[in-house]
């Protein structure tokens, strides 16, 4: 069981990015420390910290719920797409190499999954 990532334009084997609840959890985390603050101490992730407290487009991304909640909107994937990939060229250090390997692949094809969302005005779904 996991979640799932996709353009929601109804292509059912088209393109997408999951992963483990855990996972995804830990690949937020990383993206969190990416822009300077710690997910656990956010509001939601077992801390008192509020969202209006950090300044990130990728508040859509790392707020939202792993189970339903509405698209993430082409705007918000358009907002969302500099900033990743920034990351992507430039990913934090201080992960092993393998697994800063891995969380850089998600996210490319995190940003080729936002890129098909534009391309084809449509959300990006969480399932």
């Amino acid at each position: 069981m996991g979640i799932m990532l996709y353009p929601n334009d109804g292509d059912v084997p088209g393109l997408d990015v999951s992963w483990s609840y855990s996972g995804f959890h830990m690949f937020r985390q990383w993206l969190a420390e990416a822009e300077g603050f710690v997910l656990t101490e956010m509001h939601g992730y077992g801390g008192d910290r509020p969202w209006t407290g950090v300044s990130t487009t990728l508040t859509p991304l790392l707020h939202h719920p792993d189970d339903g909640g509405p698209d993430l909107t082409p705007a918000q994937c358009a907002a969302m797409l500099p900033r990743l990939e920034e990351i992507a060229r430039r990913p934090p250090a201080g992960d092993d190499p393998d697994v800063l390997g891995g969380r850089v692949e998600d996210l490319r094809r995190l940003i080729a999954v936002l890129r098909r969302c534009l391309d084809e005005d449509v959300g990006l779904g969480f399932g």
